[in-house]
């Protein structure tokens, strides 16, 4: 079977979308299916990720600039170019690949762009969180937390499969192998060690202020944190020397491959409200988050509502210093990791796999 990925990773996108579309790759890889990865924005080191996971990788040429539209979706210009345009370099590539299915993973594009790419046999998975367009997909995924099929009933053909909600999280299979030592860990609660992990580009530098807040925030007791910034981080730089000279210890690692390790060994983790959520709670790992993006305002909310992770506001230190002390009781700190672990066990990817393969028998 042969899977193409149509995703990008950029400033405004972050590294979510390739990464998971990465962990779906090596899982379909792992049945024997050939992927390959077509993007038109991406950075080298994500492009050597995937190469050295034995997937193709295909960079779509330069195309003449985007030109908004009154008929544009939402975030039309994340592409760089004109829906059209990406179209016709993508279906150029498909053509040659003649993939049985393709992963489409943007959220500038919708049916008009599935459209043109897709040919009469390919069947098509949307990877989708937003519910703001049309596709005209096989099977969609949508992993947050309160999804349903509902969400999508105007937007994909009726036919459609919509495999929703947390069960289907795309996390590396580090994560379940790791899940068992995490919370057997965490029945001893404390809150001596902190992961700090605000995604990769953290434009905003996050990272950053919260080492601020924790070098003024002595009365908290914590023995260490760790800062594990992306390979396209914007503020690396000023991050591990503001690390470098503070009077509490603090430790940067940037373009880590054992975050899985790392997030089993810590005590509390604080980290954007994105696809990281579904890795934290596979662990158990008690959470603070931050909504840094429009499409994870949602996430941060219903995982706060959930009693899943606590929600913090961006730039707020004194509502942050409530929230860091209240985990500082043991039984809250416990009832988060618990809770956490219930919602996600780690095997996500094998059941999107599994979806496909069952579609592939009904259709002969």
């Amino acid at each position: 079977m042969k899977i193409a990925f149509r995703a990008d990773a950029s400033t405004e996108i972050g590294t979510g979308h390739i990464m998971r579309c990465i962990t779906l790759a090596d899982a379909f890889k792992g049945t024997g299916g050939q992927c390959y990865f077509i993007c038109r924005s991406i950075p080298q080191s994500l492009q050597d990720v995937i190469k050295s996971k034995g997937h193709s990788f295909f960079q779509l040429p330069h195309g003449p600039p985007f030109i908004a539209r009154e008929d544009d979706v939402a975030h039309a210009s994340w592409l760089g170019v004109n829906w059209e345009v990406d179209a016709l370099h993508t279906a150029a590539v498909i053509s040659g690949i003649e993939p049985d299915w393709i992963v489409l993973d943007h959220y500038a594009l919708d049916h008009r762009w599935e459209k043109q790419v897709r040919g009469p046999q390919c069947k098509l998975i949307v990877i989708d969180d937003l519910f703001d367009r049309p596709h005209i997909a096989d099977i969609l995924l949508d992993q947050n937390l309160g999804r349903s099929r509902e969400n999508y009933k105007d937007l994909v053909p009726r036919d459609c499969q919509v495999l929703a909600g947390p069960e289907f999280a795309l996390l590396r299979p580090e994560f379940e192998k790791m899940r068992a030592i995490s919370i057997e860990r965490r029945k001893k609660p404390k809150l001596e060690k902190l992961l700090i992990t605000m995604g990769g580009a953290d434009k905003d530098n996050v990272s950053g202020w919260l080492i601020d807040f924790f070098e003024e925030a002595t009365d908290l007791g914590l023995l260490s944190v760790t800062v594990v910034l992306g390979a396209s981080a914007a503020h690396a730089d000023s991050v591990k020397m503001k690390a470098s000279t503070s009077v509490i210890d603090v430790y940067v690692l940037q373009n880590v491959n054992n975050m899985a390790e790392l997030m089993k060994d810590t005590d509390l983790c604080i980290g954007a409200a994105g696809s990281t959520s579904w890795e934290r709670a596979c662990l158990g790992v008690p959470s603070i988050i931050f909504s840094l993006a429009d499409n994870q305002k949602q996430i941060a909310v219903d995982l706060d509502k959930h009693k899943i992770a606590k929600q913090a506001q961006l730039w707020d230190a004194a509502s942050l210093l409530e929230i860091v002390k209240h985990l500082r009781k043991a039984k809250n700190l416990t009832r988060l990791g618990i809770n956490a672990a219930k919602l996600v066990d780690g095997l996500g990817a094998q059941k999107v796999v599994e979806h496909v393969e069952s579609y592939n028998v009904k259709a002969i």
